[in-house]
């Protein structure tokens, strides 16, 4: 949609992809949030398993679903399009810039969820939805900043696409991010025991600061 009406005009249609993503974000996380935690990023439910936030059992048939469900919105993506339904994307997509940005991305998303899940749990999908949208403009790539998205991108040669030959650099270079971010922030904020939350902790501080004042 973005990119038929912008006739060309690039900024048009990326200002138009990263709102339109960052609304849908919103609405999705706060939507599936309850369900499965809102695991839509493999490099984020490859890091909860790390952190053992989830069992590592869980973990395949989360990616599986995550690649299967980014494929099958692609497709459907095409078809509403009145596309072919699988286009294979000329989109080109490489060099050090592109990948030094996908980590960057990367590294910023899981830092953004991981220290909002910390801090206020309930603003992660504001947080996340707000970061992807800039992302998309401070990054040389765009910020796909999910390998599942990244792999589906190559079904579609439109705006959003990327050459499949592409992919593999990308995904690394996620990967790479994400376990830097999380790796950080196991140093920075080292996990709670089991019983306690991050209010628990935070609040109690805060009581200890007023009543030394």
């Amino acid at each position: 949609m973005a990119e038929r009406m912008a006739d060309g005009n690039a900024a048009l249609a990326l200002l138009a992809n990263s709102t339109a993503t960052g609304g849908a974000l919103i609405a999705l996380i706060l939507t599936f949030g309850p369900v499965s935690g809102a695991h839509f990023n493999p490099v984020v439910t490859l890091a909860d398993a790390w952190q053992h936030e989830m069992d590592w059992r869980d973990v395949p048939p989360y990616i599986a679903s995550q690649i299967v469900g980014a494929m099958a919105g692609v497709v459907g993506a095409n078809v509403m399009f009145e596309l072919t339904p699988v286009s294979m994307s000329q989109h080109i997509r490489t060099g050090y810039g592109q990948w030094i940005a996908e980590f960057v991305a990367t590294f910023g998303l899981l830092s953004v969820i991981r220290g909002t899940v910390c801090a206020r749990s309930g603003a992660v999908p504001f947080a996340v939805a707000t970061y992807i949208a800039a992302a998309y403009w401070f990054t040389a790539s765009t910020s796909f900043a999910n390998p599942a998205v990244t792999l589906a991108r190559g079904l579609t040669n439109t705006f959003a696409g990327i050459r499949l030959i592409d992919v593999p650099g990308f995904i690394a270079c996620q990967c790479a991010g994400a376990a830097a971010a999380t790796a950080f922030f196991a140093w920075l904020i080292p996990p709670l025991p089991k019983s306690k939350y991050a209010g628990e902790v935070i609040v109690p501080h805060a009581r200890e600061e007023k009543h030394v004042r």
